[in-house]
């Protein structure tokens, strides 16, 4: 090697290590951790909540500049039951936070995040309401996010595990995909979205709306279309699609969605389709999950309050198999259940709801639960 040449190699290695300490000083003056731990408890307060966190935030430069966040803790201000409790986080940052730039996070990463839905219900009951005649608005998620190997409750109850969710940033006139996928018991279950979500004049709409359903090889779904929001329960929707199954023919789904007036709730329209199930109903979502909150609670099966009709082969609900299903629901037919019908749920008979709308039902067999 001439004596250039290693005079060039010593000039590049020391510009590296200047570099090298350049970067580690301007990461340590810039990502503050004591500063930058005090910004993000503050934005909790400003929410309503606190964050609690077992050490302060470290900053690491690879892959990407972030703060690391250990035994993070977010509860409602006064509440002992924290919203979402997860061993790790991290919050990435842009490479011109390095140069100076504004502090800004560019996603929010979890790891072992566990949510209590409970108490995230029962914080949001706290939040202001918005008055009933505002119109639509789109809460803006500046930066992407994810959980990975997470855990949805209900309390004490576990809804999902092995929970992973992964978002992209929410913001007007841009495409935004939201990927799930959990166990939910020992099934596991995917969901992808995507949309441009458009926020003009008070309406929100929903633009090239994808969503896709699936359960490892049971079944994948997949329904295009639109939707839109105009405040409160003024909300629109056209889906339709289809859906594929391993063990019978596949299904043709259209789903339309009415908002509520004066007279109506808001309601869903189904329409299923294939050589052996015909579906044609109106569901108010509200009423329903009233009925399967009861369910859940232990109450008597009762049919589930809808208007249209059912013609199934056969039905898979959990642990319930039903074969030879109809159902025939009107406003105006009495709310009777022919005694030759039965179902393998705990209480082991169904009987029709009392609230209207009435309906009438037969089950040619029921099977066992599996």
């Amino acid at each position: 090697m001439t004596r250039r040449l290693r005079i060039g190699v010593l000039a590049v290695a020391g510009l590296l290590v200047v570099f090298l300490l350049a970067a580690l000083i301007a990461m340590y003056v810039v990502l503050q951790p004591e500063r930058f731990t005090a910004m993000l408890q503050s934005r909790a307060e400003a929410a309503g909540l606190d964050l609690g966190l077992a050490n302060p935030a470290s900053p690491t430069l690879w892959p990407k500049p972030a703060l690391e966040l250990e035994g993070l803790t977010l509860r409602a201000r006064g509440s002992g039951t924290p919203l979402i409790v997860a061993s790790r986080g991290k919050l990435v940052l842009p490479w011109r936070t390095l140069l100076g730039g504004e502090t800004t996070v560019s996603r929010l990463e979890l790891e072992g995040a566990r949510i209590d839905m409970d108490a995230v219900s029962a914080y949001l009951d706290t939040r202001p309401p918005q008055p009933s005649t505002s119109g639509a608005f789109l809460p803006g998620i500046d930066a992407g996010f994810s959980i990975s190997r997470g855990t949805l409750t209900r309390g004490n109850r576990l809804l999902m595990s092995n929970v992973d969710i992964d978002a992209g940033r929410l913001a007007n006139g841009r495409v935004f995909d939201l990927m799930l996928s959990a166990l939910i018991g020992d099934r596991h279950y995917a969901m992808t979205l995507g949309t441009r979500p458009l926020l003009a004049r008070g309406v929100l709409t929903l633009e090239e709306l994808q969503l896709e359903l699936s359960s490892d090889d049971r079944f994948a779904a997949s329904l295009q279309g639109t939707a839109t929001w105009r405040g409160g329960a003024d909300v629109g929707a056209s889906l339709a699609g289809r859906a594929t199954r391993h063990d019978a023919p596949p299904l043709d789904i259209a789903l339309g969605m009415t908002p509520a007036n004066e007279k109506d709730p808001l309601s869903v329209a189904l329409k299923v389709d294939s050589p052996t199930e015909h579906v044609d109903v109106r569901v108010p979502p509200l009423a329903v999950a009233q009925w399967w909150t009861g369910i859940n609670a232990g109450g008597t099966p009762t049919l589930p309050p809808l208007l249209g009709t059912v013609d199934a082969q056969a039905v898979d609900a959990g642990s319930v198999h039903v074969t030879g299903l109809r159902i025939r629901a009107t406003a105006d037919d009495a709310a009777t259940l022919p005694a030759s019908a039965s179902t393998s749920a705990p209480a082991g008979t169904v009987t029709a709801p009392t609230p209207t709308p009435a309906h009438t039902a037969t089950a040619a067999k029921a099977g066992t639960p599996r």
